[in-house]
Parts: structure tokens; C-alpha cells; sequence
């Protein structure tokens, strides 16, 4: 990095950034954007960090947690305070596009800023010129079997690029607490850009496709990965792409891959194996695999109901669904005034658009979710997040609480 921007960042938060680390437009963003919400948690914790935030019944403990106020998490269903309507009218897009380029999203979600079209086109090429993988990950993804589902594939992959982790080798070397965002912030960049050759990799072993195309760039990063899929000529699919990886990048963070990437990172596990992790999580069908489930629920109801049935019918099986014991995909498991989910219309929109391939839809939603992942660890290293570690009651300990205030 220039001394410019080392001075910047020192100015903005006391710190030096690891010399390691390459210059990049955005780390420069970051450097100068960080201290104003470092300042700002300071302020909040020094003011009311020992007031009480809201309560929790036993319930909350043996139902997943869900509505329990204990996560600190900066996007959301609104990135960086935008809706996706304006997320879509503000971020830069592709020359002759409509839809966000997910560069802009990422440098967002990272600086809190709407990017430059200038800065969004660096973006993309600096993510070209790092998106090559290593040849022995090329290797294990080709002596997979096509019959291994595409999502362990994925995870596989990613964990093996822990190999020439920049944060793993700097923590070896005894780097300060003080700079672990340097080495995240890197390991960060090289991990979306080579995304797409891993993604690109699995669909054509998998499905056949033959060689592997050379990543163009010239290109921005969605263009990118749907000319690997076999779709670059595709203007629609493109397109849609684009849209798809902007909007599934976060959302908030109790969901289990974003919650399990900065779980697994608050360990100081380098950002591949954070990752790696969230992609397991998102491969289960309550999750990510749902857009997937989504699509086969859906065909079993057509070929029962006919696909010109009427709302009864479609009802009834709903209701059958339900009785069964299974929950219906896409609307996160709920039976009570259930809402869709993205999962209950993303997967349909793909096999419109001509991706049929099922079984590789959650590769596309883990892609995606890399912006947000990486976004949070790096900065959860800038604020210097700890280790989480919640503390773990058993029914006994909480049987006997509640007796012994009777």
C-alpha cells in the first residue's frame, strides 16, 4: 500500500495495515471509511454496555434461538441502510444493463459507500487478475465424483485454498491484533475472485460441459461466472445474475451460514476456512439447498395436481405436505403466517432463464454469499470482535433455576 494510505489509515484508526497486503481501491476505501464505526461501537458499548438488552424465555433457548436479540450485524435484509429497490437504482451496472453489479454490493457491505463506476470496474479486474486457483485444487475438484453433490465439491475446494492463506501465514508470523484486518481483507479478495473458476469447474465436471473457459478480464465477475456455466452469449441470464448475487449476498446475521462464517471466524480461522464453513451450512435444506428442494416440491405437486389445478387442490397438498412431517421449501420451515422466502422464487427463475441443473443451485447462493461473509470478518478483525462463546445451560440446570424460585 502507498505510505498515503498507510498514513490514512493510521490517522483514521490507529493502526498499520500489514505490508503484505496488496493496494487496492478498495482498501483504500476501507482504510479511510473505518474509524468513524470503530469510534462509534466505542461509543455505544462505553454508554450502554451494561444495560440490559431485552429478555429471553426458556423457549427461545430450545427453538434455535429464533427472535433472540444476540448478534451484532451491520446490513441486513437493508444494505448499509438501502432497500434492494435502491440498491438496484444507486449501484453502478454494466454498460447496456439494468441490474447492480455485485462489485458495487461487496464495496458497499465494506466501505459503507455507493461506489464509482471507475471504482466497481477495478474491482472487477482486480478480482479477474487474482481469480486463477491453484493446480492441486484443480486436481481435487477433477477426481471428485460427478455423483459427489456440487456443495461438498464447493466446500472442498475452499477449504484447500486455506493453503496460501495470507491471515494463516501473518498469525504464524506473529502479526499484531492491531492488523488482522490486513491479511483478512486479502485473504477476502482472493477468495470471491477465484469463485468463480471453482464454481465454473464443479458445473462442467458435474454436468458435463466441457472445457473450461479462460476468465476474461474485461468482463465484470457475473459475466464472468455465466460465461463458465455455458451462458455468457445469454444477455438474460447474465443479467439476472448479476441481480442474483447482489441480493443474496447477506441478510442479516442470525441466518446459519452468515451467523456460522462469523462463528467459525471469531477464532481467528483464516477467511477460507470461515467460509467453508458457512457453505455447509448453507448446503442443508432448511437453508440454502432449499431453492433446490423448492423447485423438486413443486414438480411433485404438478405431476399429482396437474398444472392446471385449483387453489383447493394446490391446498390440499400443502396440507398433506404438512401432515406428513415435512415442511414445504422456501418458506423457511414456518407454518404459521408463513411469508416466501427468496428460496421459493430464485430456483424457478433459474430454470426459467435455462440453468435446470438442480443440484447446483445452492453453488450459485454460496458464491453470492462470500460478499457478505467476507464483508463481516473483515470487519469483525478492524473492531476486533472476540472469540463467541456463549455460555450452555443443560434441562436440568434450567429446571432447577426455575424451581428454586418457586
Amino acid at each position: 500500500m502507498a505510505a498515503s494510505a498507510r498514513s490514512l489509515f493510521r490517522a483514521a484508526i490507529s493502526q498499520s495495515r500489514s505490508s503484505a497486503a496488496r493496494s487496492t481501491l478498495a482498501s483504500v476505501r476501507f482504510s479511510s471509511t473505518a474509524s468513524k464505526p470503530i469510534e462509534h461501537v466505542k461509543a455505544v458499548r462505553g454508554e450502554y454496555g451494561k444495560k440490559s438488552f431485552g429478555p429471553v424465555v426458556v423457549d427461545q433457548l430450545y427453538g434455535g434461538m429464533r427472535g433472540l436479540p444476540a448478534l451484532i450485524w451491520e446490513e441486513g435484509i437493508r444494505f448499509r441502510g438501502k432497500t434492494i429497490p435502491e440498491c438496484q437504482e444507486q449501484l453502478p451496472k454494466a454498460p447496456g444493463g439494468s441490474e447492480p453489479l455485485p462489485e458495487g454490493l461487496f464495496w458497499l457491505l465494506v466501505t459503507g459507500e455507493v461506489p464509482t463506476q471507475e471504482q466497481v470496474t477495478e474491482l472487477s479486474k482486480d478480482w479477474a487478475a487474482r481469480s486463477a486457483i491453484p493446480e492441486f485444487v484443480e486436481e481435487i475438484l477433477d477426481r471428485c465424483p460427478p455423483t459427489l453433490h456440487p456443495m461438498s465439491q464447493f466446500s472442498l475446494a475452499v477449504t484447500a485454498l486455506n493453503h496460501n492463506s495470507a491471515f494463516a501465514k501473518a498469525y504464524q508470523d506473529g502479526i499484531s491484533k492491531r492488523e488482522y484486518w490486513g491479511p483478512t481483507f486479502e485473504d477476502s479478495m482472493d477468495l470471491i475472485a477465484k469463485l468463480p473458476n471453482i464454481a465454473g469447474r464443479i458445473y462442467r465436471n458435474v454436468f458435463g460441459q466441457g472445457k473450461l473457459p479462460a476468465i476474461d478480464q474485461s468482463k465484470d465477475y457475473s459475466h464472468n461466472l455465466a460465461t463458465l456455466l455455458g451462458f455468457g452469449d445469454n444477455d438474460a441470464f447474465v443479467e439476472l445474475l448479476r441481480l442474483y448475487l447482489t441480493i443474496h449476498s447477506d441478510h442479516e446475521g442470525g441466518n446459519v451460514s452468515a451467523h456460522t462464517g462469523k462463528l467459525v471466524g471469531s477464532a481467528l480461522s483464516d477467511p477460507f476456512l470461515a467460509y467453508a464453513a458457512a457453505l455447509n451450512g448453507l448446503a442443508g435444506p432448511l437453508h440454502g439447498l432449499a431453492n433446490q428442494e423448492v423447485l423438486v416440491w413443486l414438480r411433485k405437486m404438478q405431476a399429482k395436481i396437474g398444472e392446471d389445478a385449483f387453489d383447493e387442490a394446490v391446498s390440499e397438498y400443502v396440507w398433506e405436505t404438512l401432515k406428513s412431517g415435512q415442511v414445504v421449501p422456501g418458506f423457511a420451515g414456518k407454518a404459521k403466517n408463513p411469508w416466501p422466502n427468496v428460496d421459493a422464487h430464485s430456483g424457478v427463475l433459474l430454470s426459467y432463464y435455462g440453468l435446470t441443473q438442480m443440484q447446483y443451485y445452492t453453488v450459485l447462493f454460496g458464491v453470492s454469499r462470500a460478499f457478505g461473509v467476507a464483508a463481516q470478518l473483515i470487519w469483525d478483525r478492524a473492531l476486533g470482535a472476540p472469540l463467541e462463546r456463549p455460555k450452555s445451560y443443560s434441562t436440568a440446570a434450567i429446571e432447577k433455576m426455575f424451581k428454586s424460585q418457586q
